[in-house]
């Protein structure tokens, strides 16, 4: 029942999106008159930006896993984005198949839990992050929007409290152990509301976490931080020559305003109300962007404006989400016919925290 209302809500999102929301916006034969106007040498372009965007997340697994491949790093990445982009839920199914991956090649389970807690913290820094520079590229300009300026007071204060946190969790074992004990307290406390069962001791999958993961972050942040923040900029990069590719021209949109959008929306994408963002996604995106030009159109109309900027975030959606799906599928059979990188996966260790 339970994943049936799920599926039922992110259906109606969705449905309510695309049917009602942004037809209001843009008409969609307006939309698709600006996206098939583009030259076949531009659609190669966005599809050869659209893979840099792609390869950038393989660094990034492979840093935070010794002994990944950058092959392995692809079929794992894009068959759990795959799952997640398809699936209710589907960010916690995408986990699993990501573990079972990983486990076909003989990494074991810590190695596993620090790569995904890693490259988690590394991108909700990142995200957390990104309002913050958008705000102070455009306060430069003078541009600043009272939503970006919003969504960077929000980012900088949980980023700070995120990085005092991390870095406590890391100088001494009994401070990791109070704040994982805390947070999980904190996290029981808000499922009790919804009914489910309370975590279970964070204070100890703190102190593990901590003993793991010194000597990775000695040695790899560097790496880490670089992929993370690339990843994050090849993904602006497709947004931003969608852009300009329909007919939105830097009067009407400047590239710090499309920053400015692009990372309140990623901070938005966080909330997993349908699968990859779908929908939510799409509005922020183009809400955003509208309110951004509506006072310097550059000499076309509003309706055509709408259309452009619904154009070119729907065809940046489409490289950047729908594409994924059947690169995933792919991998996928990639994953169980690849017989020469199977290895026996290692038990879990116990060992005296």
């Amino acid at each position: 029942m339970k994943r049936v209302i799920q599926i039922l809500i992110s259906l109606a999102i969705v449905v309510a999106v695309f049917a009602y929301a942004l037809p209001k916006i843009a008409d969609y034969r307006s939309v698709w008159s600006a996206i098939s106007s583009l030259s076949p040498g531009q659609f190669v372009i966005l599809l050869l930006v659209t893979g840099f965007n792609i390869f950038t997340y393989w660094p990034q697994m492979m840093a935070s896993m010794r002994g990944l491949t950058l092959g392995q790093a692809a079929v794992n990445n894009q068959t759990s984005t795959t799952v997640a982009n398809t699936v209710p839920a589907g960010g916690v199914v995408a986990i699993g198949i990501t573990v079972a991956m990983y486990r076909s090649w003989g990494f074991s389970y810590e190695a596993i839990t620090l790569s995904e807690l890693v490259t988690f913290v590394w991108n909700t820094f990142t995200k957390l992050a990104l309002p913050i520079v958008a705000l102070a590229i455009l306060a430069v300009q003078g541009t600043v929007g009272s939503g970006l300026l919003a969504a960077a007071i929000f980012g900088l204060a949980f980023l700070l409290v995120a990085i005092v946190l991390f870095g406590l969790v890391l100088w001494k074992k009994a401070l990791a152990r109070r704040i994982g004990s805390g947070l999980g307290r904190a996290v029981s406390f808000l499922r009790r509301i919804v009914r489910r069962p309370p975590v279970g001791d964070w204070g100890e999958s703190a102190v593990r976490f901590r003993h793991d993961s010194i000597d990775l972050i000695a040695h790899r942040w560097v790496a880490l931080t670089i992929s993370t923040v690339v990843s994050h900029i090849g993904l602006y990069l497709v947004l931003l020559i969608s852009l300009r590719y329909v007919g939105v021209t830097g009067v009407q949109i400047s590239w710090a305003e499309v920053l400015g959008v692009f990372a309140f929306v990623r901070l938005l994408s966080a909330l997993p109300l349908t699968p990859g963002g779908l929908g939510v996604v799409e509005l922020g995106y183009i809400g955003g962007l509208v309110l951004a030009g509506r006072h310097h159109l550059g000499g076309v109309s509003s309706a055509e404006f709408h259309a452009q900027v619904a154009a070119a975030v729907l065809l940046f959606r489409a490289l950047t989400y729908g594409l994924q799906i059947p690169i995933g599928g792919v991998t996928y059979v990639i994953w169980k016919r690849k017989r020469s990188w199977l290895k026996p996966a290692p038990p879990r260790v116990s060992r005296d925290t």
